[in-house]
């Protein structure tokens, strides 16, 4: 029984030694990387469009997912539908109003992981309104370039009412319908890269 005992002690210390992994920063990479979305027009197709201005970090143990802290703020003045006129309208007191509402934010809160998807429940926050929302990510995989940068990507999508952020303009049609969908669907592919 004695011999035991030491063996046991000689354990636990070693597990308590032994260093837990830290988290890791990666910054999202612009250039890889798009924040679109998509929403219906006059009910019969969809309009997409993004952002082309955008900045990102991803807190990250990369072999425990679970623990991400994902946080992003998006210049809303920089929204790209491929059509100029129908962005200054976007941009003017009618939806953003960029000159009030600059920028977008996330921060992730919780966190779960379901085999290579994650599901993220964190704050948005879009024309001055605070709102949780889930963010669905599925897991591209974390490898390390050519260039000896470790990266990582991420898909993701959520859907919101822009009703709920103030965003409230429309237009009802002599069919009854509406110029603009109340539900915009949020499109994300992400590839960030490791702080040096």
């Amino acid at each position: 029984m004695r011999p035991i005992l030491p063996a046991l002690f000689v354990g636990i210390f070693t597990l308590a030694a032994t260093p837990a992994t830290e988290a890791e920063t990666f910054i999202v990479d612009q250039a890889h990387t798009k924040v679109g979305f998509k929403v219906r027009h006059l009910g019969i197709s969809s309009v997409e469009g993004h952002f082309d201005k955008f900045e990102g970090t991803i807190e990250a143990d990369p072999e425990n997912l679970e623990d991400l802290v994902l946080s992003a703020t998006v210049e809303v003045g920089s929204v790209n539908t491929g059509n100029e006129k129908r962005d200054e309208h976007l941009r003017s007191p009618d939806f953003f109003d960029v000159e009030k509402y600059p920028t977008m934010t996330f921060k992730s809160a919780k966190v779960e992981k379901d085999g290579d998807e994650l599901e993220v429940k964190g704050e948005l926050t879009l024309h001055g309104v605070t709102k949780e929302i889930e963010l669905e990510l599925e897991i591209g995989g974390v490898i390390t370039d050519p260039w000896g940068n470790k990266r990582m990507g991420l898909s993701g999508s959520a859907k919101i009412d822009r009703q709920e952020f103030g965003l409230s303009f429309n237009q009802i049609l002599e069919t009854g319908q509406l110029m603009v969908g109340d539900e915009v669907k949020i499109q994300l592919e992400i590839e960030a890269v490791q702080k040096k």
